[in-house]
């Protein structure tokens, strides 16, 4: 309550009870929720909700070409399972499947070894749930 910097707050579970002022005054705050949970609306505790996606981390050092393979790390939340994805085109509707991964942590390093094998490759997440 009364943190005007708070940007998120992220729930792994089920939507808790809360009073209606929990975030009173945190008005760039958003709630974020995971799939697959319940109880969740578009307002809880009087912010705007949204469903928790996984995130690729273009800004960190381990974004593009390292040791001849083009990576970068995904953030979500440990337990989550993230399909990494690939197309040549993106305006393809066929998008193959390249790795099924399961967050260990609230993290992974995805690289694709075979990226220079293609003019052009595209990738996306996707979770099953």
């Amino acid at each position: 309550m009364g943190c005007t910097s708070l940007t998120g707050v992220f729930f792994r579970s089920n939507a808790p009870s809360v009073g209606a002022e929990v975030f009173l005054g945190d008005d760039n705050a958003t709630v974020f929720y995971l799939p697959g949970t319940t109880g969740w609306g578009p307002i809880f505790g009087g912010r705007p909700t949204a469903l928790w996606k996984p995130q690729v981390q273009p800004g960190d050092a381990s974004f593009g070409v390292l040791t001849n393979q083009f990576g970068f790390n995904i953030s979500w939340a440990s337990g989550m399972v993230i399909v990494v994805e690939t197309s040549r085109n993106l305006t393809d509707p066929l998008w193959i499947p390249l790795q099924t991964n399961i967050l260990t942590g609230d993290s992974l390093y995805f690289s694709d070894p075979d990226w220079s094998n293609y003019p052009s490759r595209f990738y996306r997440l996707r979770s099953p749930y």
